[in-house]
């Protein structure tokens, strides 16, 4: 529910000197013992090497060729002469890379046009059902348990508990699974956050279906938020937190 920061969409890695740098994750099938026929050190090393560039241009293995770049790597380490000139090679690494961009760019585009889509039938569907409100902004939301007292203004911290799903029910975040609440400034959230709690009391429980336009907009929240995704929240306001008066010096 936190505002994103400002970060550009990174490439995978396109030389090798960056891929064997950082290691990446472990596969999803991998196993501690070492694989058949890798006994001495240097073996081991080159494959654990092999690895991490593999694990790196996963992202853009469609433009990968595995032999070509073995044979690379072989006439590198070799000694041999190198069938690119530097200049080729910078050449073509920008062709690629600007075409991965334009692909990326592509499925982004698609992806936020289909979300939107979605969003907008589930919040037109929503609206009409039984005990959900909409406010002016375009806010949903669904009273699950009143609460009492004040409600919260936008400058004020509060503590909740909360569970945040994509439209298909995938949980993106819950302080529940973590099992323990959250404090925060209201105005350092997403707009539909900062609106919607202060309709609350502590005690409440509401249910929050947000519009893309008062969550993550068209840019998300990589990776686990799309483009123009409309997001559901269950939110529970544990307690207001005013900061307390100081003490007059003596």
């Amino acid at each position: 529910m936190f505002k994103p920061a400002c970060a550009p969409i990174a490439l995978a890695c396109l030389t090798l000197v960056a891929a064997c740098s950082t290691p990446g994750p472990a596969a999803p099938d991998a196993k501690d013992a070492a694989p058949a026929g890798l006994s001495s050190d240097a073996q081991k090393f080159s494959y654990s090497i092999g690895v991490d560039i593999g694990q790196k241009l996963m992202q853009i293995k469609d433009n990968v060729d595995v032999p070509s770049l073995e044979k690379g790597i072989e006439d590198s380490v070799g000694g041999q002469p190198l069938k690119l000139s530097e200049q080729e090679r910078n050449e073509i690494r920008k062709t690629v890379s600007r075409k991965i961009q334009e692909q990326e760019a592509a499925n982004r585009q698609a992806a936020a046009q289909k979300n939107k889509d979605d969003g907008d039938k589930f919040l037109a569907d929503n609206a009409n059902k039984p005990g959900v409100k909409t406010t002016a902004s375009g806010l949903e939301y669904e009273v699950l348990t009143e609460g009492k007292g004040d409600h919260p203004k936008s400058a004020d911290k509060v503590t909740v508990n909360y569970k945040g799903t994509l439209l298909d029910g995938t949980v993106f975040d819950s302080s529940y699974d973590r099992g323990q609440p959250v404090s925060f400034p209201l105005g350092n959230v997403i707009p539909g956050w900062t609106e919607g709690v202060q309709l609350m009391t502590p005690g409440a429980k509401y249910k929050f279906y947000i519009p893309a336009k008062l969550a993550y907009g068209e840019r998300g929240a990589p990776p686990k938020i799309g483009p123009n995704s409309t997001l559901v929240f269950e939110v529970e306001l544990i307690s207001i937190d005013k900061d307390k008066p100081a003490k007059p010096a003596k």
